[in-house]
């Protein structure tokens, strides 16, 4: 499965994924959404900036993935204070899901730049920053 995953462009959430500092990506909320439960290892993830240029810039390969069942507050900071090497979130991403019912922790490998292309952005209508497709292909607008 592949997906198209939005990154905090003021954060440098992409380029801190490229250069090697970051390696895990996390989703929190207060109930089960996208994407948990739906991501597995071996998934493809390509990786645009929230910044609405609407062009994937990286992919990555998914090593792990952690989809917590509901839990309390401390269990939460707990949680993401124990990945916080590999997350490295600044202060204000870590205040924004420190403490949410569900958390969604993603290990990535072979993390690298790639062509840029763009994506049909009709898609992008109603993404909450997550979309799950069966191959990039289907919406990738590659130059003839």
């Amino acid at each position: 499965m592949d997906h198209i995953v939005c990154l905090d462009t003021k954060t440098k959430e992409l380029e801190n994924l490229v250069n090697g500092n970051k390696s895990m990506i996390i989703r929190g909320a207060a109930g089960r959404k996208l994407p948990h439960g739906r991501v597995n290892e071996g998934d493809v993830l390509y990786f645009i900036n929230n910044n609405g240029d609407g062009e994937v810039k990286a992919r990555g390969v998914v090593s792990s993935v952690l989809n917590s069942d509901q839990l309390s507050v401390e269990e939460s900071f707990e949680t993401i204070i124990r990945h916080q090497d590999k997350l490295q979130l600044p202060d204000k991403q870590f205040e924004k899901l420190a403490g949410k019912r569900y958390l969604v922790l993603i290990g990535l490998n072979d993390i690298e730049e790639i062509e840029p292309f763009r994506i049909d952005r009709s898609i992008l209508i109603n993404m909450d920053g997550w979309i799950t497709i069966d191959k990039i292909e289907k919406v990738a607008l590659r130059p003839s």
